[in-house]
């Protein structure tokens, strides 16, 4: 059975390599995040200062992974 997924939304302060970025979440806290596989076979476009609704597992609250983009 899958584990709990924790959404949060945050803004992307900065874009490293593949595929990879910092996101700045609304509590405060500074998570690195790829894209979800979605995103990438769909080519979204995600550059710094969108804002982006990111999921974490309960286990690493450092990482995440980027599930939609919004406007």
């Amino acid at each position: 059975m899958k584990e709990n997924k924790l959404k949060k939304s945050g803004i992307i302060t900065e874009a490293l390599p593949n595929t990879h970025f910092r996101v700045k979440l609304d509590d405060g806290n500074e998570v690195l995040c790829h894209l979800a596989g979605k995103l990438r076979i769909y080519r979204i476009k995600v550059l710094p200062g969108d804002k982006v609704t990111v999921e974490m597992s309960p286990y690493d609250d450092k990482r995440g992974r980027i599930v939609y983009r919004g406007r």
